[in-house]
This record gives structure tokens, sequence and C-alpha cells, in this order.
């Protein structure tokens, strides 16, 4: 049974990543690492080692010729390469000992991935609100704004996140669509969603449904539609997948009804989706929480 091994404090609010060594002959951790993790240099790895930033179990600095042991747990702090920072704010909507609700901005990503790290909405909140272990309790799309919830305590965690996976969380949105003519509403939307072989995107396809969202109009201007959404699922890119198959793609959606080539990010042309709200009953005292974003479309 593998030894657990509790996590590093955090380095300016990132996290360690934490690795376990395989059976294996490598002479040393310098060689176990750059067979590893190919696409890195040695160099590399040897300028971690020389600036302690691959550690032992305890948080001790490692040497790259440290002797190979498999069994044996890593961690080490990943390079960042410089980011693009995001001109828009985040809002604490609010915030006691258990939670906090924040109203993200357009094109800020919730959790780091990727080539995002510093520049998301986890990694801001940590460091500003002085929250090492703060965690999310849902996501939103790098995309999307309006209301995200977060745990403060991680004892908590879970009793938040029983609320989504049995669906007692009414979340409702709000989109600016290529309005269809002859697009009936409201209406409720039920489908199979997969993502695609050959992409990230995801798409319809015949099976039992595992997805669906309500849809009201709340205005029209000639081609253009002002919707509410209300998701009763919360599978992957739902919303924008399910108005894309209706034929009434959101404004500005640069992956629905059609993937375009990636580019850096128009900040004149957010995609026009809103998390407006997010109500449900605190498991935890049993209070009514209801939050609301002032973002505008």
């Amino acid at each position: 049974m593998t030894r657990a091994v509790p996590p590093l404090p955090p380095r300016n609010g990132v996290p360690a990543s934490r690795l376990w060594l395989p059976a294996g002959d490598w002479p040393d951790l310098l060689a176990f690492l750059v067979a590893r993790f190919p696409h890195l240099d040695a160099d590399v790895w040897r300028a971690r080692f020389a600036g302690g930033e691959v550690l032992d179990e305890l948080g001790q600095p490692l040497s790259a010729d440290t002797p190979y042991a498999a069994g044996r747990c890593l961690h080490y702090f990943r390079d960042v390469p410089p980011e693009r920072v995001v001109p828009f704010a985040e809002t604490v909507l609010y915030r006691d000992e258990r939670l906090v609700a924040v109203d993200k901005p357009h094109f800020l990503a919730s959790i780091p991935s990727g080539k995002h790290l510093h520049e998301t909405l986890l990694m801001r909140l940590r460091k500003s609100l002085n929250l090492p272990d703060l965690t999310p309790i849902h996501r939103l799309d790098r995309e999307t704004a309006g209301v995200m919830l977060f745990c403060a305590d991680p004892a908590h965690r879970g009793a938040y996140q029983t609320l989504f996976a049995e669906r007692r969380v009414a979340k409702t949105y709000e989109a600016l669509v290529h309005y269809r003519p002859g697009l009936t509403l409201p209406a409720r939307h039920r489908s199979r969603l997969v993502e695609r072989d050959d992409s990230f995107v995801m798409h319809e396809v015949d099976g039992e449904p595992n997805s669906e969202t309500r849809i009201e109009l709340i205005a029209a201007r000639g081609d253009i539609a002002h919707l509410r959404l209300s998701p009763a699922t919360g599978k992957k890119h739902q919303l924008r997948a399910h108005l894309a198959a209706l034929g009434a793609p959101i404004v500005n959606d640069r992956w629905y009804p059609r993937l375009l080539p990636d580019g850096p990010d128009d900040y004149a042309r957010p995609l026009k989706l809103v998390a407006r709200a997010i109500a449900f009953t605190d498991p935890l005292d049993g209070a009514p929480r209801r939050f609301e974003s002032a973002r505008t479309l």
C-alpha cells in the first residue's frame, strides 16, 4: 500500500506537483526525470535542482545526483512561462469561513490548466484573500463569466459538491444568440452529448439523453435574442453545444457550431454567456443561499 504523503505548502500560491517514483534502474533522479519528461531539456532539471525546486517527502531539497529509489515521492514546482494578464477583475460577492462566491470575468480561467496558472480565478483569490486552501466547488469555462463558488475549508468541500452531484443547485444563465426564425420558446432541449474524437468540443449523437436545458426568451431584436438558460445537468460545454445544435449559437462563440483556428483573445468580443445566478440551501446550516452576477451582456 502506498504511504500517504501530505502536500507541500504552495509557493506564491502555486501548488507543488507530486510524483511517485516507479520501479526502474535509473542511476539518479536527473536521469529519471529526463526520461520521464522528454520535452524538457536536462539543463532545465539541473537548474531546478540547483534552485532547490525538487524536494523530498519532507520538503527537503534534493540534488540531481541523488540515487534513484523506487517508491519515493518527489515534489517539484513547475516553471511558469510569462502569462498575458487578463485585464478584467473578479468581484467577491460573499465570503464566510466556509464559502466564497465570486463574479468571474470573461477570459479568466477558473483553475490552473495548460498555459494558465497565475492568471486564473483560483490563484488570484488564494493570493488576494490569503486563503491557500481555497478550492473550487464547480467550474466555469474560461470564456464564460458569472457566479462561481469556492470552499474556504477543505473539510466542507464534499458537502457543497454533493449539492451539484445530486442536482440540488438551481443554476441560471443568460446568453445572446443568433436567433433562428421558427425556434419555438420556451423549450426543453434534451440530447446525448459526447466529445468529438478529433477535438475537445462536444456534439450530439443518438442515444439516451445525458444533458437537459430549459431555454426561455427574454427579448429579441432583429436576428439577436436574449435567452435565459436553466441547465438541469452539467455536461461539458452543454449550453454552447445545445444552442448550436438548435441553430442559435451564442454570439462570439469560437468553438460552436464550428471550431475556429486558435488565436489570441479578442477582449472586445467576449462570449455572450453569463452564469447569472446560483441558488441552493446550505447543507451545513440550512440557510437559503442565492448569488447573482452583475455582468452585462
